[in-house]
């Protein structure tokens, strides 16, 4: 009977042995950094950055895992635009850790880097940027240019931080509803405007042009006239006549009673 417990004793060692390996090591998933932790050592190690994979260490040490892969976050900010309107953005945060800066952002701040940072930050600068523009501008007209400055100032800030934020996207805005009425009919009013303009633009560009073709054929009767003389018309119709007279149908031709006048055909059989 005693033989039992000895038979299933190697059987024990190696599984703990195995749970101890285990708990020797961190799995690192893929788009994943580490930084290593020395507890009875010098902490934080500082110029190594640890690649996906399991990587082995004492139990008692540790390694912290970082996404570097694009992370997005979503912010609903409440933001009061130059003249007085309370306004709600929702926007979209596209950022990760610096990968090579790991270490530093882990001494700095730790894992919470974008609770700690990045979304106080992005609300201060949007409310800040947001003051200097009216409801209407952040609604329709000029919404792209606070984008990008909301964008640039977020950048500049998280540079020294060690994060990189690649974008800020505004999702909707939701203004005041008698607000949006009133630019709602305003851009109506301009876009009619604009309609109109252009109809006047295009009216006067019709005047201009009959003018011009106006002034061509007054033109072009002017050059005729002037080449038209009387003995040339007389002679014309002498041709005109000549013709007529020598037509088989032609029965009777009488000469006209003064020098200007022309002959006159009479008759005709077909």
């Amino acid at each position: 009977m005693s033989s039992g417990p000895r038979r299933w004793l190697p059987l024990i060692l190696i599984a703990v042995f195995a749970l101890g390996m285990v708990g020797c090591g961190t799995q690192i998933p893929s788009g994943h950094r580490g930084v290593f932790f020395n507890k009875f050592g010098s902490g934080t190690e500082m110029g190594r950055i640890y690649s996906e994979g399991f990587n082995w260490h004492f139990p008692w040490n540790n390694i912290f895992v970082y996404k570097i892969q694009t992370q997005e976050r979503k912010e609903s900010l409440v933001v009061l635009s130059s003249d007085g309107a309370t306004i709600r953005i929702e926007v979209s945060i596209l950022f990760k850790p610096d990968p090579f800066k790991l270490d530093s952002l882990q001494i700095t701040v730790g894992p919470a880097y974008y609770d700690v940072l990045v979304a106080p930050s992005v609300r201060g600068i949007a409310r800040g940027i947001a003051g200097r523009y009216t409801s209407e501008e952040i609604y329709s007209t000029k919404r792209e240019l606070l984008t990008r400055e909301i964008v640039d100032s977020l950048r500049t800030q998280m540079y020294d931080k060690f994060i990189n934020i690649e974008n800020v996207l505004i999702r909707d805005v939701t203004i005041p509803e008698k607000i949006s009425e009133a630019i709602n009919f305003k851009l109506t009013a301009e876009q009619e405007a604009q309609r109109m303009q252009f109809t006047i633009e295009q009216e006067k560009l019709e005047a201009e042009r009959k003018r011009i073709e106006a002034k061509g054929i007054a033109d072009f009767q002017q050059i005729v006239s002037a080449g038209i003389t009387q003995s040339l018309l007389k002679w014309k119709g002498i041709e005109a006549t000549l013709k007529i007279a020598e037509s088989p149908n032609t029965k009777v031709v009488i000469v006209g009673n003064d020098a200007g006048s022309l002959p006159i055909i009479l008759g005709g059989d077909k």
